[in-house]
């Protein structure tokens, strides 16, 4: 049974985030641009608002700012849960569902089989497919195509390759236990061939999930592409609990190559930094790109929760929204490449006020005018002597979400402890933090706040920190703060969004 609403909980639904309208979600499945339409498949209990009777549900926009929820897609029965899998457009009917005229969508998705399944236990990889533009589907009746008698296979992200060795279907897994990637090719995606496997390497701290695999040019450059390795993991984040990291390397179109590896095998809490996250918030997860997106984009949506509290936080009917989608590029950093992350955000022409401030010198704890329940933020801070300067969003005076730098230790830090509702879960209230370097002497924040969360993206993206809070509404102020000295606010420009 669906719970009731409260006027409280309801007051946390995000703005501009996604979330269903009355049960639960989870990892993003199936994404894919098709006909016009972005499609937003993702793990759905269609019965409830916690964690169960995993189903595919489905969301669908145009400028994947505004979704509009549809139909479940792919629902669970008495011999399977639909677990997370990719769509990809067939567009040459090498699976033969499509019709004369008509190339299918098909979908790869994991079987987790019931005690009515003879497969029961295990977890292999199935079909399904849509001839109507990913609105309905007809699971194969093969199913599963790719067993390895496992109950721990899962997750298949399906991808085109095309190169030296020619032009065929890629399956990137995971046997989530093991800590490795599995990589299989198929010309039909029906009939599947082991090619390689990667890892155990860097964060291993929890089970291994919802990987993917894609090439990204080097600064821009078409003529020096890398090939960058996702994988999500739980537990074992940088701040606890769930997380994603990331490998950049070689892909020959059998074997996926890291470039380096700080540790093979057993996760280092003391090498924690040097591992390559996808986000150092505590609620960034399963984070997957989008598939046959125009232009060659590589977009990206994570889970806005973690699976230490998940099923608690304090929101009915609904619980857990989406992260916004970010658009991923590879950057040269310190002579590394390095993933950076920028919110898919225009400007929606209806903001209701925008208030700017220059120069500002600052020298303790100063509210600003211009605070508001869903807004950006955009700061820029030049250090002077203050161990600590920021920002506190969400306040009212008893509470609010403190977001700090510190740059001697050159770290960020979100302190949430005295964010709102913190008590569903002991271990939500925290203070979670990210290495953060300024080489030109400035910190540069965009902040996304909604109802619900906070999303940061420091230094051109190439930091980031996804937060849940859980404020009073009437909690809206905004504060610049200088903690044992001085900083200077450059420039600070908030905008209340509708």
């Amino acid at each position: 049974m669906t719970a009731v609403s409260s006027p409280v909980s309801e007051a946390f639904r995000p703005a501009i985030h996604y979330a269903c309208k009355n049960t639960w979600l989870n990892d993003p499945n199936g994404l894919i641009f098709h006909d016009g339409t972005y499609h937003l498949y993702y793990q759905n209990n269609p019965f409830g608002n916690i964690w169960g009777n995993m189903s595919w549900g489905h969301a669908t926009s145009t400028d994947l700012l505004n979704w509009i929820e549809q139909p479940v897609a792919i629902a669970c029965d008495e011999s399977e849960d639909i677990f997370s899998g990719s769509i990809v457009w067939d567009q040459y009917n090498t699976s033969g569902f499509g019709g004369q005229h008509t190339a299918p969508l098909v979908a790869i998705y994991t079987s987790l089989f019931k005690k009515d399944s003879p497969h029961y236990g295990r977890q292999a990889q199935s079909l399904a497919w849509s001839t109507d533009g990913g609105y309905s589907w007809t699971k194969y009746h093969e199913n599963p195509v790719l067993d390895r008698k496992s109950a721990n296979f899962r997750d298949p992200k399906v991808f085109r390759y095309s190169g030296p060795r020619g032009s065929y279907w890629v399956m990137v897994a995971v046997e989530a236990h093991d800590h490795t990637v599995v990589l299989y090719r198929s010309d039909d995606l029906k009939t599947w061939e082991y090619l390689s496997s990667f890892g155990p390497a860097n964060a291993t701290g929890g089970v291994w999930e919802c990987p993917d695999l894609f090439p990204l040019p080097l600064d821009g450059n078409e003529d020096n592409i890398k090939w960058v390795l996702t994988v999500n993991l739980h537990p074992g984040g940088p701040n606890g609990g769930s997380a994603g990291q990331y490998f950049v390397g070689h892909f020959d179109g059998v074997t996926f190559t890291a470039a380096s590896t700080v540790t093979d095998g057993l996760q280092d809490p003391a090498r924690m930094d040097e591992y390559l996250w996808l986000d150092w918030g505590r609620d960034y997860y399963a984070a997957v790109s989008f598939n046959n997106v125009p232009d060659g984009r590589r977009l990206m949506i994570g889970w806005m929760n973690n699976w230490q509290y998940g099923n608690e936080i304090p929101t009915s009917p609904w619980r857990s929204p989406m992260s916004l989608v970010r658009e991923v590029s590879l950057v040269s950093s310190n002579g590394q490449p390095r993933l950076s992350q920028r919110p898919v955000w225009e400007d929606p022409g209806s903001d209701t006020g925008t208030v700017s401030y220059t120069g500002l010198d600052v020298d303790g704890f100063h509210p600003v005018e211009g605070g508001a329940a869903v807004q950006l933020i955009e700061a820029t801070f030049v250090p002077g002597s203050a161990e600590e300067f920021g920002l506190v969003i969400r306040g009212n005076g008893a509470e609010g979400t403190k977001i700090g730098i510190r740059p001697a230790d050159g770290r960020l830090a979100v302190d949430r402890t005295m964010s709102g509702n913190t008590d569903f879960h002991e271990t939500f209230p925290s203070i979670d933090s990210a290495p953060l370097q300024a080489p030109g002497g400035t910190y540069d924040l965009r902040i996304f706040v909604d109802h619900c969360s906070v999303e940061i993206f420091a230094q051109n993206g190439q930091v980031t920190m996804t937060e849940l809070i859980f404020p009073d509404p009437e909690s809206i102020s905004v504060s610049v703060y200088a903690s044992e000295g001085t900083a200077t606010v450059s420039s600070l420009k908030l905008t209340t969004l509708p």
